[in-house]
Formats: C-alpha cells, sequence, structure tokens
C-alpha cells in the first residue's frame, strides 16, 4: 500500500508513503514559538473560524491529534527503515508532549486555543467556553496526557459535559458574538458546536472513557446517543427513529434534544466503531483481531460476528465474574491461547472464539 504511486494534485508524483511524509512536514512549518501547531482559520472546528487569521493563534487539538498521528506513523517508518525520519519524529513527538503538558493544561482540563491576541480559548478564565470536549478526549486517546491528568480531565467532562444526550463540545454555550473566535458564537446557543451534542465528537467521548477503563461512563457515553433510545421521545427528538444524527440541542436550547443532521454517516460509522471497537473491544490490529471488551459489569456477556482478512469469527463472551473488563481466558476451535490477540486465519473457514473475563 506505502509503495502505491499516487500523482501530486499540481504535477509529479511519489509513493503513498512519501505522500504522508511530506503532510506531516508541512505540518512542522505552522508552529508557534511555544512548539504548539498554529489554528490558521479553524482546525477539526470549523466554527472557530476566527482564532487563526493571522496566523498566531495556537490549536492544542491540533497538537494532540498531530501527537496520535506521528506515535502511530514512526512505527511504519521503522518497518521501512526510514531512520532519520524515525529520529526527527521522534523528537517532535516529545517536544509536543512537553508543550501541551506545560502550555496548554489549565488546571482541571486542557485548552482548546490560543487567539491571535494570545487570549485562551476553553479556560477557566472564560466566561463562556470555559471547556471544550475535543482536547479532553484527544488528550486520552493520544497518550500525551499522563495518567493523574487524564483523570482530571476526563472527571472534568463527566462533570460538565457528559448531558442526557451525549457529550456536549463545549460548556457554557457562547451567548454573544466574539469576532475574535468566529462563527461558532453566533449560533443560537445550544445549536450545533455552540454548547450541542455534536455526535462526531461524543463519539470519541466512548473512546475515551474505555482507554480509562471507565465501562460505565463508557456505555453511558455511547447509549445516550444511541438512536433507539433517542426516540423513546420522538416529540423532543424530532428525528427518524432509527438514524444518528449529526448533532442534537444542548441544554440551553428551548428544543433541548432534538436531533438534527440525521443520515449523517460520518458519525454513525463512528458510533458503531467505538460500540464495537471500544466497547466490545473486538478491533483488528496488525498482527490479528484484538479481544478487548470494556463492558457494564452486570452484563453477562455478548456475542459478535466478526469477519476479518479472510475469516469469520463468532466470538462468544462470558462474564460470569460480573467484571467490566480484564480477559482471564481464551480458547479459538477449543484450544487455549496465550494473550487476547487472535491471529489472523485466512482460509475463508469460520472459528469459534470463547473468551471468559475475570
Amino acid at each position: 500500500m506505502y509503495d502505491e504511486v499516487v500523482p501530486f494534485l499540481d504535477g509529479g508524483e511519489a509513493t503513498a508513503y512519501e505522500h504522508c511524509k511530506r503532510a506531516i512536514e508541512r505540518a512542522y512549518s505552522k508552529f508557534s514559538p511555544r512548539g504548539i501547531p498554529l489554528m490558521g482559520d479553524h482546525d477539526w472546528n470549523d466554527g472557530l473560524s476566527a482564532v487563526g487569521n493571522e496566523w498566531k493563534g495556537e490549536s492544542f487539538w491540533v497538537a494532540e491529534f498531530l501527537y496520535k498521528i506521528l506515535v502511530d506513523f514512526v512505527k511504519v517508518s521503522e518497518m521501512r527503515e526510514d531512520y532519520k525520519f524515525v529520529e526527527k519524529t521522534r523528537d517532535v513527538i516529545e517536544n509536543l508532549k512537553e508543550a501541551i503538558n506545560k502550555y496548554g493544561w489549565d488546571g482541571e482540563w486542557y485548552l482548546q486555543a490560543t487567539t491571535d491576541g494570545w487570549e485562551k480559548v476553553g479556560s477557566k478564565e472564560n466566561e463562556e467556553g470555559k471547556i471544550f470536549l475535543n482536547p479532553q478526549l484527544w488528550a486520552v486517546i493520544s497518550g500525551i496526557a499522563d495518567d493523574d491528568r487524564a483523570k482530571i480531565a476526563m472527571d472534568s467532562v463527566t462533570k460538565y459535559l457528559l448531558k442526557d444526550y451525549g457529550a456536549l463540545l463545549l460548556y457554557p454555550a457562547y451567548t454573544k458574538p466574539r469576532t475574535d473566535i468566529g462563527y461558532i458564537t453566533r449560533y443560537a446557543p445550544g445549536l450545533r458546536e455552540n454548547g450541542g451534542v455534536y455526535t462526531h465528537a461524543a463519539t470519541w467521548a466512548v473512546w475515551a472513557y474505555a482507554l480509562m477503563k471507565d465501562a460505565e461512563l463508557a456505555y453511558e457515553a455511547y447509549r445516550r446517543i444511541c438512536p433507539p433510545n433517542r426516540s423513546k421521545d420522538i416529540d423532543k427528538y424530532m428525528g427518524e427513529p432509527y438514524v444518528t444524527p449529526g448533532n442534537s440541542d444542548g441544554p440551553i436550547s428551548p428544543y433541548y434534544g432534538r436531533g438534527g443532521w440525521t443520515w449523517y454517516t460520518g458519525s454513525s460509522q463512528w458510533l458503531h466503531r467505538v460500540a464495537t471497537h471500544w466497547i466490545l473491544g473486538v478491533r483488528p490490529e496488525i498482527d490479528g483481531l484484538r479481544i478487548d471488551p470494556c463492558i457494564p459489569k452486570e452484563w453477562d456477556g455478548f456475542t459478535y460476528r466478526r469477519k476479518f482478512r479472510g475469516a469469520t469469527y463468532v466470538i462468544e463472551v462470558e462474564n460470569k465474574n460480573n467484571v467490566s473488563y480484564g480477559v482471564k481466558e481464551i480458547y479459538v476451535d477449543g484450544k487455549a491461547i496465550e494473550g487476547n490477540l487472535i491471529p489472523e486465519f485466512n482460509d475463508g473457514k469460520e472459528h469459534h472464539v470463547k473468551v471468559i473475563l475475570g
């Protein structure tokens, strides 16, 4: 895959691996003097459309996201024996971790950004938009936060952001337009990115809670989004009962709980992914299929049928000990195996996997 030759938009061509490297190195050219990636017109949240127009504002979420990309991609570079790029990447990884924890930590959570005028965004110093969801989740997902800060940040998510219909994107909602932040502040309070549940990001809360091994909250963050649960009160939800909404109105909205942008496939795919990969805990890795459930302890277990690399795996998880996580034993086609990584068979056959938690 990485050796496939791919054209550039403006002419020429290079391998897919070279494309990846060039994209990463371009990101290196847009750092602040403090070593934090610059915001520009916006980051993942396009509503932050005025934070960095002058290329001075920083995005701590981009720092975390880039950190995750580099930690993952450096493994690819090692496999390809591209040691010069590996050395450079490891330097950036180390510097990013130091910079974000030095400048991005606000005491109980991580900042979202700083503006061109060096004002904090997503800080306890702000009257509105004190805490943003994404920098807390990606501090955990990326591994940039140590255990203590990860717990404090996720406790803040639970306290301020996890509401009836999923995790809010920020709190409290903006009620006054701010020309140094962007059009997010001109949305009605509680609508979409402005203090609503933006489902794409809210699914990542499931992932982060699961990484923290907080199975109860991982499931709650999922359950509160899940369309069949939402549609029990269809007059409030106002969306199709079988479709994941792109967003739901937040508590400050007069239509609290209203679903919007249904048929939003990006969010539905993420909702499915966090449910299967991080609650059921069945996820693909380079060397096989990892079985690592993180489920409510009252579950007796579950059965999951998974097609993976040319074979079908029928996975039966047994939870007689009423635990949330921890694989005690695994049997593949009746034979015990070490660890919880199931090898790929690629034989076109069906294989039975028995997992005992304990």
